[in-house]
């Protein structure tokens, strides 16, 4: 969300909606709201929408590039969980593609020891908005609830740094992470990588790229992830307008991102078309009910088990592209990291990891 107002009065207002009861809420907000393909939208989620249609909030890419990323920053962390005090963080860099990155290293009381699970984290954000900012709030909720050391990674953005600059940074510093994870406190055998929609993207293609090296991943959480820049498959369609990600908006974000559209179906920038999903690690994808990249996602999961690779595909059937963020007010959000982190505890275990080697 994106208001006019200081953000202490936009987390007020729209928690202060979103706390009333069930029904004092739907009074307000109107029907329920139902997709083509006969899901329901969230309560909260329908009250959110209603939210920022009555103070008229606009997309943010409707403001050109600067503004889409300063809001993005001011405006992510608004419906996210409360900063949880046994989380420690610092900054530090790691390898990029072109030099060096920055990066923020987030560390929980329980993972103290010198040799925790780790999670390299690439934010989304369209591959040209969005940041270590950002994302810092769900990424210190996903260190306490998960117990690993999340290394969050300041790729490279588009326009000024087209595909596949990011592509080059995530793999870089996720083999950065691998080669010196005991400098983070991480056991280099416990290592996931993931992310939400374009940082769900580099983490699968990272995961491609890296099965071969010695050291790799040993676990993929992909949050609703782009993995078919063709957009061809159905919920590109179903869900056009009305929602958090339009039409309009993955347009402009993939003229940013892409240099031509040549390269769509390049397994880089689409991880759904590269011809051997064999030998990956496990998988958790998350997709939504209410998200154009619905049907990607859930193909994305279906091709890697039909590969042989041990996947969870988990639809959250009532939310809406974003919900990763919204943790600190919505319920379903706050169940569904809750969800992510259960999987990358379990996941990331001694046990499943020496299983899956």
């Amino acid at each position: 969300m994106a208001f006019r107002f200081p953000v202490r009065v936009e987390r007020a207002v729209a928690r202060g909606l979103l706390s009333l009861p069930p029904a004092v809420l739907r009074r307000i907000v109107g029907p329920p709201v139902r997709s083509p393909d006969g899901l329901t939208l969230d309560l909260q989620l329908q009250a959110l929408v209603w939210l920022m249609g009555r103070f008229h909030v606009g997309a943010l890419h409707e403001g050109g590039v600067d503004f889409a990323r300063r809001a993005m920053d001011r405006s992510a962390p608004t419906l996210d969980f409360l900063p949880p005090p046994d989380v420690a963080a610092y900054d530090r860099t790691v390898a990029g593609g072109a030099g060096p990155r920055g990066a923020r290293v987030y560390t929980p009381e329980s993972a103290r020891d010198g040799a925790a699970p780790g999670l390299v984290f690439f934010h989304g954000g369209g591959w040209t908005i969005g940041s270590i900012a950002s994302h810092d709030r769900v990424c210190r909720a996903l260190a306490s609830k998960a117990g690993v050391v999340v290394v969050s990674v300041d790729y490279r953005l588009a326009p000024e740094h087209p595909f596949p600059a990011a592509v080059e940074d995530a793999l870089a510093a996720t083999r950065a992470v691998l080669g010196d994870a005991r400098a983070f406190g991480i056991d280099p055998d416990r290592v996931a990588v993931g992310g939400d929609s374009a940082g769900g993207n580099l983490s699968a293609v990272v995961a491609q790229w890296l099965r071969g090296d010695a050291r790799r991943p040993a676990f993929q959480l992909l949050v609703y992830p782009g993995t078919d820049m063709t957009r061809s498959l159905p919920s590109h369609q179903l869900f056009r307008e009305g929602l958090f990600l339009s039409r309009s908006a993955t347009d402009w974000y993939l003229a940013q991102y892409l240099p031509d559209r040549s390269v769509e179906r390049d397994p880089r920038a689409s991880p759904l078309f590269a011809a051997d999903l064999s030998r990956l690690p496990p998988a958790l994808v998350m997709t939504a009910g209410f998200d154009p990249l619905k049907d990607e996602g859930r193909a994305y999961a279906e091709k890697m088990r039909a590969a042989g690779v041990a996947v969870e595909h988990v639809c959250s059937d009532g939310s809406m592209h974003g919900f990763l963020n919204l943790g600190g007010a919505i319920r379903e959000s706050a169940r569904m990291v809750d969800l992510a982190a259960s999987r990358l505890r379990a996941g990331l275990a001694p046990r499943a990891v020496a299983s899956a080697a």
